[in-house]
């Protein structure tokens, strides 16, 4: 990779290819200019005009951007208008509350803005912010602070004055990107993504992925909607809250699907399970799609199972996996589930991930919670047996922002005594568990952080709550541990279907401790809570979060002795 690289210059290259061909298509959001289409032609010069204000007002290379807006046009302007300037963006999802949201942004502490109106507002009451912003670029109407609006400046130059822009080569160490985690799994880090992390991801999509140039993508969840566009495809942004997946009206996806003759589709797990049940419901096929893409939490092989039946013959549904540290790393496709891993997945040995991808090296190694100072081949566990999963590729980041601490707990450089030096190269810790089997799968166990260790071993939480999510009247559980790590006891939180009745739970838990009896994953586990409504993470609304489920168990414990 070409250390000057720009993943702008993508964009630049679609522009030349299909100059007049839709990039965007956004019905229900209409951009500054009040459009709601715009070509690649369009795109390129608009984010170019973008880039000529942000040098022209000299602003410096490196200066971090705070990007707040809506999925739409606008956004995908802003994005590639701070990659030609080089200036690296910040995205932090809204959807994670305003206080982590606060904490983030303090952490960040941008030079410049780029967002609506109420975006500006707000961080005036925030001192440690606003006084920090020396540039601002409003979408939307400016309340008498600096700076200018999208529409003036995508209206002061002419396009042959922005065809000539060429991006401004980065550092080879300048962040192109900071993106911030869900939060999920303990606090919001910010992960430094460089042009060439983009530019690998873009390849691993294309390739990994089989996306034709000339398709029609549904653009669900804003950043794998930016690929689209640096891969010559039509983007159809839906008007759904993409923050609030749980909540969309399947109509809201199935319309433009059907209106615009969609070919691709990212989903999370749960618009997943949103679009299958309304598919089944109204006897739905969506014979355009060729490729469905879910990923953000584990994928059942029940959901899997159900989406595919509204896709016609030949068309693919894969599961990826990777995190906002490094993505995609390994990928699996429906067929390979159905008739190969589901039944083990049922059985309690994890959800299998597929293989990695091209240019990914994926290992198992022993757990620990402490930072590992060089990789040795001793540390990797042997085929079948579970372990933290560590990861390296060209699309996997370094460092979090500001944070060596966790950056040190999570990185593991590659070079080593008695090792062949790999100068350069490092393993990334993510956070996972699971295990490799013997033809090169990875199988996903659940996140570190979520092991239950009790006197009598070790329980992960994705092979022991499937045993419980296979019961009928289970929409889905989760484990949690209370008391100390050495001595915790397990406890299994059930969220029953909406058809369960509350009389039952008791002739319920009896076959819950039936089905845990049953199963050597499940034997230590005799203690089970209901909840109305697991909470989930905010991006995806998939993740379980178990934190916040383990302090609320013990409670409930405490309250029943």
């Amino acid at each position: 990779m070409n250390p000057s690289f720009n993943i702008a210059e993508k964009l630049v290259e679609a522009a030349q290819k299909w100059p007049d061909k839709l990039a965007i298509i956004a019905e229900n959001q209409p951009d500054v200019l009040g459009r709601i289409k715009v070509s690649f032609r369009e795109l390129d010069e608009g984010s170019s005009r973008l880039a000529i204000h942000l040098i022209s007002s000299g602003f410096l290379p490196g200066s971090r951007v705070l990007v707040m807006t809506k999925p739409g046009i606008d956004f995908v302007i802003i994005v590639f208008g701070l990659f030609k300037a080089g200036l690296p963006l910040v995205l932090v999802d809204p959807g994670m509350g305003l206080k982590m949201t606060l904490r983030c942004l303090a952490e960040i502490q941008p030079s410049g803005l780029a967002g609506l109106t109420r975006a500006h507002l707000l961080s005036f009451f925030i001192p440690k912010i606003s006084q920090g912003l020396k540039m601002r670029v409003t979408v939307g109407r400016k309340w008498g602070w600096g700076g200018s609006t999208l529409a003036e400046i995508l209206k002061q130059l002419s396009p042959d004055q922005t065809g000539k822009l060429i991006p401004v080569p980065p550092c080879p160490d300048q962040p192109a990107a900071i993106l911030f985690t869900s939060g999920s799994t303990g606090p919001a880090k910010g992960v430094i993504y460089t042009h060439a992390m983009f530019a690998a991801q873009v390849e691993a999509i294309s390739q990994g992925f089989d996306l034709a140039e000339g398709g029609v993508d549904l653009a669900t969840f804003p950043p794998f909607g930016l690929f689209a566009s640096v891969l010559g495809l039509t983007s159809v942004i839906p008007g759904f809250d993409p923050s609030r997946p749980s909540r969309a009206d399947p109509r809201q996806l199935v319309e433009p699907i059907i209106r615009h003759q969609v070919t691709s589709l990212f989903a999370s797990p749960t618009l997943l399970g949103k679009l299958a049940d309304f598919g089944h419901e109204h006897r739905l096929v969506l014979p355009t799609l060729k490729l469905v893409i879910s990923a953000g939490a584990p994928v059942s092989p029940q959901a899997v199972a159900a989406f595919t039946a509204l896709m016609s013959p030949g068309a693919k549904l894969l599961t990826p996996y990777g995190a906002t540290e490094g993505v995609p790393l390994s990928c699996i496709d429906a067929i390979e589930i159905l008739n190969e891993t589901k039944l083990m997945t049922e059985q309690g040995f994890g959800i299998c991930v597929g293989r990695p991808l091209a240019g990914v090296k994926l290992a198992v190694i022993k757990i620990s919670d402490e930072p590992i100072s060089c990789f040795t081949e001793a540390l990797k566990l042997p085929n079948g047996e579970i372990g933290e999963i560590i990861v390296q590729g060209p699309m996997v980041s370094r460092s979090y922002f500001n944070r060596p601490q966790d950056t040190a707990c999570s990185i593991i450089p590659a070079a080593g005594a008695g090792m062949e030096s790999e100068e350069g190269k490092f393993w990334r810790r993510m956070g996972d568990v699971g295990w490799i089997d013997d033809v090169g799968r990875l199988w996903f166990c659940g996140r570190k952080a979520h092991r239950v260790v009790t006197g009598q071993g070790i329980l992960f939480s994705i092979p022991c709550e499937i045993i419980f999510n296979n019961h009928f009247q289970v929409r889905r559980s989760a484990l949690v541990g209370v008391g100390p790590s050495g001595h915790q006891k397990p406890i299994i939180i059930i969220e029953p279907n909406l058809a369960f009745r509350p009389r039952d739970w008791v002739a319920l838990t009896t076959e819950l401790a039936a089905l845990a009896k049953a199963n050597p994953h499940t034997l230590s586990i005799n203690t089970f809570l209901k909840h109305r409504a697991l909470p989930v993470d905010v991006r995806h609304n998939a993740k379980i979060n178990r934190e916040q489920l383990a302090v609320w168990a013990a409670g409930e414990l405490q309250r029943s002795r």
